[in-house]
């Protein structure tokens, strides 16, 4: 099959974000298929191509993927206008490649929703096999958040939302609750599936050298977040606890948040006026130099806003990155994965909301370093039992071309 796969935020393991497209297409290239990948230019991301835009698109085989990017900029950190800017450019733009190029199967994945228009258009246009990847619910997700709130363009984007489901000939949804929220809107009898983000293990769990960053000493015991630091992720939360520690004179638990977004500086500007040495901002590194971070930790922080809609219905890439390289985590609110880590015993879920007790659980597992072992031999198997990369981009091409065949 000749499968053109749309995402904007695609990205090499040479970039700071998750890699789930790269290593799909890759595993379809591996079955004999041909993946053309369309995408955007994602500040933390990397594309793998390097030549100069023409006409605003460059494009080259990257590891056997045939990339298509457009120079279109997104961070984080934009304003919601200029993000939503980015997403509409690249929607009209794909939706162009979507009715010029020739292929058998359009794959789509958000964020955010509008990644459906080249395989709406596609499906009714051309005929095409559309598959439809969800990563977050939309509008639930940014109606809950807060982000949205006008009637009218959320009344736009549930239109959309049902266009997208009843246009698609397959679905795939990241979380338990996304795949709820899709079978809402289809019969009763259809086939969605679920496949979570993964646990890359040839990168994370094999790694020689650990990198320890300044103002950091051997017998400090390290909590890690990577990721974006954003509305979405509350990190007021571990602020909080961080003075928590330093209230009760603990020194030796330092805090390092590593990544880029939207409220970086804020909480930056917070943790320097509390006068919060114990917590350490980095910048975003790739997957390797990663890898070589989350060696040194002892912990890893999988910390999200209480917000319901994401109790079952978000798949985060920094928890599979957690287990797969043996670190416990320590989670901040209900849901499927403080469920697994329960389930495991390979980390503590503590209530939302309480930074009392995301202290205390920072502390306790300071205290019973001799426990550590234990969960992050737990922390591994629970990668590799249901997380692991390889065994999940199987069951995903197995499902493209189930899919695909069974509407030939």
């Amino acid at each position: 099959m000749k499968i053109l796969y749309f995402h904007q935020h695609f990205s090499t393991p040479q970039g700071a974000t998750g890699i789930r497209s790269y290593e799909m297409a890759k595993r379809l290239i591996k079955k004999g298929h041909d993946v053309t990948m369309v995408c955007g230019s994602y500040s933390g991301g990397n594309t793998g191509l390097s030549t100069t835009f023409t006409n605003g698109q460059r494009s080259g085989n990257v590891d056997g993927i045939h990339v298509i990017e457009f120079s279109l900029d997104y961070s984080n950190s934009q304003t919601f206008l200029q993000r939503t800017l980015a997403f509409s450019k690249f929607a009209y733009k794909s939706i162009k490649l979507s009715l010029t190029l020739e292929y058998d199967v359009v794959f789509a994945t958000t964020t955010p929703l509008t990644a459906a228009l080249p395989g709406i258009f596609a499906r009714w246009l051309r005929r095409k096999h559309f598959i439809f990847e969800v990563r977050d619910l939309w509008p639930e997700l940014p109606k809950e958040m807060g982000v949205i709130k006008n009637p009218i363009i959320l009344g736009l984007l549930s239109i959309l939302e049902w266009v997208a489901y009843k246009s698609a000939h397959g679905h795939i949804g990241l979380s338990p609750g996304i795949v709820t929220g899709i079978a809402r809107h289809l019969p009763k009898d259809s086939k969605i599936a679920n496949i979570p983000n993964g646990c890359d293990l040839g990168i994370f769990s094999a790694v020689g050298d650990h990198w320890q960053p300044i103002n950091i000493q051997d017998d400090d015991f390290v909590a890690i977040f990577t990721g974006t630091h954003g509305q979405a992720n509350g990190l007021e939360n571990i602020l909080a606890a961080a003075k928590v520690l330093q209230e009760k004179n603990i020194n030796n638990i330092k805090i390092i948040l590593i990544g880029q977004g939207k409220l970086k500086p804020v909480l930056q500007a917070q943790a320097t006026s509390q006068q919060l040495n114990n917590v350490i901002f980095l910048d975003p590194v790739n997957k390797e130099k990663l890898a070589q971070l989350m060696t040194r930790a002892n912990v890893g922080l999988q910390l999200l806003a209480n917000i319901p809609a994401f109790y079952y219905g978000t798949s985060p890439n920094k928890f599979f990155d957690y287990i797969a390289a043996g670190l416990p985590v320590i989670n901040n609110y209900p849901g499927w994965l403080a469920e697994l880590i329960t389930q495991y015993q390979c980390g503590v879920a503590v209530p939302a909301d309480d930074n009392n007790a995301l202290a205390q659980a920072l502390i306790d597992l300071n205290l019973a370093r001799d426990k550590l072992p234990d969960m992050s031999g737990n922390a591994l198997r629970l990668a590799r039992e249901k997380f692991d990369r390889q065994i999940l981009s199987d069951k995903f091409v197995q499902y493209i071309e189930e899919s695909y065949h069974q509407h030939d």
